[in-house]
């Protein structure tokens, strides 16, 4: 039976994920990936069509306009194969599997993915994106489908065997050595990979396109700190500046788009990922509490602002992401013309934004392929931010005044456009992260709207997508639904460590033990003990287990489980994490020997473990100011190897529990006092706030 309705619905019409519903009225009978589709394939011997994306991958929207949308093409897949659609977001197992596919079978990757696959899930032929129609050297599906579909039918056994060699790739699982382990030669070797990949005008790292990657930029800020190596901080500040100068900062609505498609940050994919802003205004808040620089601390808030005004839901929970198109087009939200800004703003006020951003008539940038000028204008600077005011002959508060009227005028002009699209599910791990970096901007700016902001979005996720420390995915339309992965764990946990320590509510603290335990029990290779799998072990539907170790465009689950586990030995003194902790580093270094600059995350984590760690015991009432002293104080300063508990005399108990070395700490002459262990040597008991500021001091 052929589910399309006259008016083109398909089977994707009853799903949540944002991107299977933009393919709903297809033409194409899609299916969800559900035992339906395969059922089909096997009762109708037919090869499946699987097709991977997501809701904001512009290259998505291109392939559907030009074949999900076509009779012809769909004709094709209707009658030839089993056609079944992918969130890579909502289904990142899925995605992990066949992307190290096409990975293994073309040497590349890339969203929108295709797998064409027998119906035992077993892929045979991978590619990215196809045209409709052949184009220059890449095949159109209206060539490829039908040759596929003949190999099909006549050399099925050969189809087979191919199969079956391509999946047993897939069940090569790495091991490390446990008996073999890593020092502090790796760092060194990283910080020699990066400043040799340095792009010295632009900031950041290699050619185009460019990645923002911050934890690559969190790996330098801690080598820094360890060894004062200028050239570590150099290489991040100006990354950061340059970013931050950049089209792919969004000037006007705030937050960072994708990548930039040039080396100099000024041309960016469009797109905004909730996991960039989380990393990104992390990355801001660590600089900022190195250097002091108030660019750096702005751009934090600015990012933070933009997600609690576009990306927060009623309920707390942060939306996933925006796409770079809009009204057809991509960047059209974010882009202007000369005459428009003169239209919007007084002859002055234009002109001097016009000065400040490179606004030009003819625009100041080309479409490539045409060789031609736009007319339109990306907003970005050339002159450090912190310049601005001198070259303009401003005071530094008129400045302000002055750019945020500015500004205030061309968001507001900006919103009566189309807006591009929101996708706005609910994911655990992305949440997880932004969690993390609410947490911290919050302690380290003493803001409690941030720390609020992160309690919302967890007591949600801890509420509504948590039954018994089983976490779920995905939530959406008031369903939590998929089974949480690895990345769910990590990033949850991760999120929550940094929250107890913005607020020391004691229960952040404890649902963090209590994931990291169930994350062991259901992820780690209990055979090999050599990292923690994607999947859960209650997962068996899919062809395999895969591992991730890559920090890619977000650190890996096993990297932020690392960090995790080094934190939970210092809060508890729980030393089974730490076998955990050997057993990983064990499991990387022949990865990080080899590609050293793809685990930046997993070499901050390694930064951790290797070097010096404080321990920090605050003993006192939340409210009095004498413990809010030596919070504030304790976290002005960069320690990132730092750990923080509060014992209150309502906690006492529920902190013993789940940390017993704590039951003994007590105030000073009923004043708050701290206690600070460094490198396993404790120091006595102080209500001093600069002597607990000298003993901070590397």
């Amino acid at each position: 039976m052929n589910f399309i309705d006259k008016n083109h619905s398909n089977r994707l019409k009853f799903e949540q994920s944002p991107y299977l519903l933009q393919h709903a009225s297809n033409p194409v009978n899609w299916y969800p990936w559900k035992g339906e589709a395969f059922e089909k394939a096997k009762e109708n011997n037919l090869p499946i069509f699987l097709s991977i994306g997501y809701s904001t991958c512009h290259w998505c929207h291109v392939m559907e306009n030009e074949s999900f949308e076509d009779e012809e093409v769909a004709e094709l897949l209707n009658e030839n194969f089993v056609s079944i659609k992918v969130d890579r977001e909502e289904r990142p197992d899925i995605d992990h599997i066949y992307m190290s596919v096409c990975q293994l079978l073309t040497g590349s990757g890339g969203w929108p993915l295709t797998i064409i696959m027998t119906p035992e899930q077993k892929p045979f032929f991978a590619g990215t994106y196809f045209p409709k129609n052949q184009r220059g050297n890449r095949v159109g599906l209206m060539e490829l489908l039908p040759k596929i579909s003949n190999t099909w039918k006549e050399q099925r056994n050969e189809i087979y065997l191919s199969a079956t060699e391509i999946t047993s790739h897939l069940y090569k699982d790495h091991h490390g050595d446990n008996k073999k382990t890593l020092n502090n030669s790796i760092l060194k070797d990283a910080l020699n990979l990066f400043k040799n990949r340095f792009d010295k005008v632009n900031g950041g790292f290699g050619t185009r396109p460019k990645f923002p990657s911050p934890h690559n930029l969190l790996f330098l800020l801690r080598y820094y700190s360890r060894t004062k190596n200028d050239e570590a901080l150099n290489m991040t500040v100006k990354t950061l500046l340059e970013m931050r100068k950049g089209g792919i900062y969004d000037q006007i609505g705030f937050g960072f788009h994708r990548y930039s498609t040039d080396q100099g940050w000024f041309l960016p994919h469009f797109e905004k990922m909730l996991y960039d802003q989380a990393l990104m205004s992390i990355a801001y808040t660590e600089a900022y509490q190195v250097t002091k620089n108030k660019i750096f601390k702005q751009t934090t808030e600015e990012i933070l602002s933009y997600v609690i005004r576009d990306m927060t839901s009623s309920n707390g929970g942060f939306y996933s992401a925006e796409d770079a198109d809009s009204d057809g087009e991509e960047g059209k939200f974010y882009v202007w013309s000369k005459d428009e800004i003169m239209e919007i703003l007084t002859e002055d006020d234009a002109n001097l934004i016009s000065e400040i951003f490179n606004i030009s008539k003819n625009g100041n940038y080309f479409e490539e392929a045409a060789g031609k000028s736009t007319g339109k204008n990306i907003l970005c600077l050339d002159i450090d931010p912190n310049e601005i005011t001198e070259k303009f002959n401003f005071s530094e508060e008129d400045f302000k005044l002055k750019f945020n009227s500015i500004r205030h005028d061309l968001f507001n002009e900006r919103e009566k456009r189309i807006h591009p699209l929101k996708d706005d599910k609910i994911l655990t791990d992305w949440n997880g992260l932004m969690i993390a970096a609410f947490s911290l901007a919050g302690k380290v700016f003493n803001n409690e709207k941030y720390s609020t902001a992160a309690k919302r979005s967890a007591d949600f996720i801890l509420t509504n997508m948590l039954n018994e420390n089983n976490l779920l995915h995905r939530y959406r339309n008031g369903e939590a639904a998929i089974s949480a992965n690895l990345d769910d764990y990590s990033f949850l946990i991760c999120g929550l460590l940094e929250l107890y320590e913005a607020c020391f509510e004691t229960k952040y603290l404890k649902y963090a033990k209590e994931l990291a335990d169930t994350a062991i029990c259901k992820f780690w290779d209990k055979e090999h003990n050599s990292g923690f799998y994607f999947t859960s072990s209650e997962e068996t539907k899919l062809i395999s287990r895969p591992k991730e170790f890559y920090d890619g465009a977000v650190p890996s689950g096993n990297s932020v489980m690392l960090m995790n586990l080094i934190k939970l030995n210092k809060l508890t003194a729980n030393n089974e994490y730490l076998d955990y902790v050997d057993y990983l580093i064990s499991a990387y270094k022949p990865l990080v020997e080899e590609t050293t600059g793809g685990y930046s995350h997993f070499l901050s984590g390694l930064e951790y473990y290797l070097s010096e760690s404080i321990e920090v015991l605050i003993c006192g009432e939340p409210k009095a100011e004498d413990t809010k002293t030596f919070i504030e104080a304790i976290n002005s300063i960069y320690y990132p190897n730092k750990i923080t508990l509060l014992i209150t005399s309502e906690n006492k108990n529920a902190i013993s529990k789940i940390a017993p070395f704590t039951k003994d700490y007590s105030k000073l002459d009923e004043k708050a006092a701290v206690y600070i262990c460094k490198n396993f040597e404790c120091s006595m008991p102080t209500s001093n706030v600069d002597e607990i500021l000298k003993l901070l001091q590397r």
